[in-house]
């Protein structure tokens, strides 16, 4: 198996979206990019933390690939918003790669050059990862599967 770590603004949107992907093993959200070790949600919402709601993926290599992923991240979230998804401000809101190793930082470039050339002006950082924090509370995984509905800031749109 192998992970990838990605934030796009509120973590159960990012979450809604990659778990249904072809080859996802599991799903977990949390906390990375920061400097504030093993932080509460409560912590992060105030945006002095330096983390992002990330969702770390775990997927099957025989099934998907890390560029499959990051293109559904890119196409599932407006990756040209700064430190904000839809009505959600703040850092910890940010579109982020936080990459895993040298070709995950190589495809996350490509793609990120890619929507510049045709014109996005993209905002994504793309960061060596740090630690990744899972969240503590039950409450936050899998959010919208158990409260039904569809996530307010995060939608598909073809960009690949």
């Amino acid at each position: 198996m192998e992970r990838a770590l990605f934030a796009s603004g509120c973590y159960w949107g990012t979450e809604y979206y990659l778990q249904k992907a072809e080859g996802v093993v599991s799903t977990k959200v949390g906390y990375t990019g920061g400097h504030v070790p093993n932080p509460s949600y409560r912590q992060v919402c105030t945006g002095t933390t330096g983390h992002a709601e990330t969702v770390e993926v775990v997927y099957d290599p025989e099934k998907t690939d890390f560029e499959t992923l990051a293109k559904l991240f890119f196409e599932t979230h407006d990756p040209t918003q700064v430190n904000r998804q839809g009505p959600d401000v703040g850092t910890q809101y940010r579109s982020g790669i936080f990459y895993l190793n040298e070709t995950q930082r190589l495809v996350a470039e490509k793609l990120v050059d890619e929507l510049k050339a045709e014109g996005y002006d993209v905002a994504t950082e793309v960061t060596e990862a740090g630690t990744f924090y899972p969240e503590k509370e039950d409450y936050h995984y899998s959010y919208y599967n158990k409260k039904g509905g569809t996530p307010y800031c995060h939608f598909y749109q073809k960009k690949f």
